[in-house]
Order: structure tokens, then sequence, then C-alpha cells
């Protein structure tokens, strides 16, 4: 198979690597960088110094850059599966791009586009079906850290897509002995999950950081389960979705792992970091930060209820205080439980 990875940041890299190397099938694996300087570095010294050092790159894997390769339809015309290895604010331009490509697609990034101009934010399929309705298309998600894929440590994913090529395709490229791909028609519900868990990590982090216990973090895993599912189910998921990879085992990752860049961000803040210090100081996207104000709107205007995530969008906006997040969600009215 020959693929292109379009995005060298640390998932993408490490994806590449992973495919590069695979020992169940042979692929031919290109990562392509926007930045030409850190291509060239990355071709040097054979890794990638900038997001993922210590990943030395396979002899397969090979490296292009925007001055190598400036036309990405040129790029990907004899590719037979391309991997879209942006952060989610840069999907809709790369999608459009590519919008020609007739071969298999999938994008990474996990997360709702940001809310701007007054106008609900996206998940990765509807933007695709926005600018570029005619590509095959679906996301590999699931709970992984770059790091660990890239070392070749045991990690499940899920290829999901509406269209059966695309699911074959991304198991045929990434399934091997350390790394298995699960299938799911429901990109919906896939997508939601990737997309919430990011936001409710930032919550698990403050939990962390605050010192409140390992009971009130399970108790704040389990209810964002279910605000997770609401808003899924409102937007036409299948509630099993949410506990499979890309529900329960992405938020359990996410919200626990020293690896998670959104809870991090929780417990910096929990510190006294404002929200700029804390962004600031990972020196990656944090896409929890990006998406909590559209998972909240997109929720409001369903009528799903989500106070986990009103909680930390309020707290990212500077208009409580960590302690008073917590407070605000332990006075809350009691309920039952499948509430």
């Amino acid at each position: 198979m020959n693929m292109v990875v379009i995005g060298a940041g640390a998932w993408g890299t490490a994806l590449a690597i992973s495919a590069a190397q695979n020992s169940l099938n042979l692929h031919a694996v290109t990562l392509w960088a926007r930045d030409a300087e850190q291509a060239a570095a990355m071709q040097l010294h054979r890794e990638n110094i900038r997001y993922l050092a210590g990943s030395p790159f396979p002899a397969s894997l090979a490296v292009s850059s925007v001055a190598i390769s400036p036309s990405l339809g040129q790029l990907v015309q004899h590719a037979d599966l391309v991997i879209v290895a942006t952060p989610m604010a840069g999907l809709r331009d790369m999608l459009a791009q590519i919008a020609s490509t007739r071969v298999p697609v999938a994008w990474l990034c996990k997360g709702f586009e940001a809310a701007e101009d007054g106008r609900l934010g996206f998940l990765g399929h509807e933007i695709q079906s926005q600018v570029a309705p005619d590509l095959v298309a679906g996301v590999l998600s699931g709970p992984s850290f770059a790091q660990e894929v890239a070392g070749g440590q045991p990690t499940a994913l899920v290829a999901a897509s509406a269209h059966e090529s695309v699911r074959h395709a991304l198991v045929t490229a990434f399934h091997s002995p350390n790394l298995r791909v699960y299938a799911n028609d429901d990109i919906v519900g896939v997508e939601v999950g990737g997309a919430v868990k990011n936001v409710l990590a930032i919550a698990t982090g403050l939990c962390d950081g605050l010192d409140l216990g390992l009971n009130a973090r399970a108790a704040l895993i389990t209810r964002g389960l279910a605000e997770m599912t609401r808003l899924g189910l409102a937007l036409g998921a299948r509630a099993e979705t949410f506990m499979g990879l890309s529900g329960l085992g992405d938020l359990v990752l996410t919200a626990t792992g020293d690896l998670s860049r959104n809870r991090r961000v929780g417990l910096l803040l929990s510190q006294g970091k404002t929200l700029q210090q804390a962004v600031t100081s990972l020196g990656h996207v944090a896409e929890g930060v990006y998406s909590a104000r559209t998972v909240v709107r997109r929720a409001q205007s369903l009528g799903v209820e989500m106070p986990i995530s009103e909680g930390v969008l309020a707290l990212l906006d500077g208009r409580v205080q960590p302690e008073q997040a917590v407070a605000d969600l332990m006075g809350r009215d009691p309920v039952d439980e499948v509430v």
C-alpha cells in the first residue's frame, strides 16, 4: 500500500512510523510536513525532534514537504490511502485541497471545529460533507498516546466510516502485532466520543490538581460518559459506541493518563496558571480548549444538558475559579442516575 500522511505532528508521525514498520503488510509511507525546515530536519536526523523525540524513523518512511511537493493534489495522486493528521482547525482547508481525491481518506483529529461568528462548530464528518462531499472518507480514533504507538506498545484503535472501503483500508494499513484496529460504521458516535472526552479530561485534571481524591475522579468520569452519550444520541449516534474504544476507552485514557495534554491543562489551571500560560507550556494543541465552547453550544441547541462541559467552559472563560467550578457541580440538585 502506498500511503501519504499529511501533517507531521506527534500523532501523524507516530502512525506513519507504525505503518512503515508494519510486519504484517509492507507499506510505502510518506510523511508530509507543511514546514519545509521541519521536514529537512526530520530527513537529516530521521526523527521528529520537534514533536516526537526519541522515536527513530524506519528506513522505509519517506519525508516530504511543501518545498518538495507544493501541490497536495499531486502528492496524493498515486496514493492508495491518505491520512490527514492536522489539528481540527486545519481540517477544513486540508480536505478542500484534496477534495478531488478518489482513494480512501481518513483524518486523525478529535474535536469540534471552533464555533465562530455565531455559527455552530462541526465534527470532522460534517466538515467533510460541506467542503468535500465526494470524498470516500472516515476517521481513525480511539485511546492512544503517540509516544506509545511509535514505541510499539500495545494499542487498539477504531476505524469509523460509512464506507466499507475506508474501514478496510485503515485496517489493512495499521493492523499489526502491536496495533489492533476495529471497524465501526457509526462515525457520528466515534467522533462525538473523541471530541467530548477532551473537554472532560480538563475537568478530571482539575479534580486531580485540587487533590479531590479517586472517588471524585471516578464520579467525574462516569457522569462525563453520561454527558457524552446524551449528546451523541441527540446527534444520531448509537449508544453502544460510547461503551467502546472511542467512548469509554478514550475517556479513561485521556482523563487519567499522565501523557494527556487536556488533563494537563486542568492540572495547570488548578495551580493558578492562566489559560494562556497553560496552553503555551504544552507546546502541542490541546483540542479540549478549543472544542469546549462548541460542545456546549451544540448541546444547548439540541436541548442536551451537559453540566461538566459547561463548568469547564466557564473555567476556561475565566468566569469561575477552579474551586468554584467544583462547588457548582457538587451543589447541583439531585437527579436520577439515568438522567
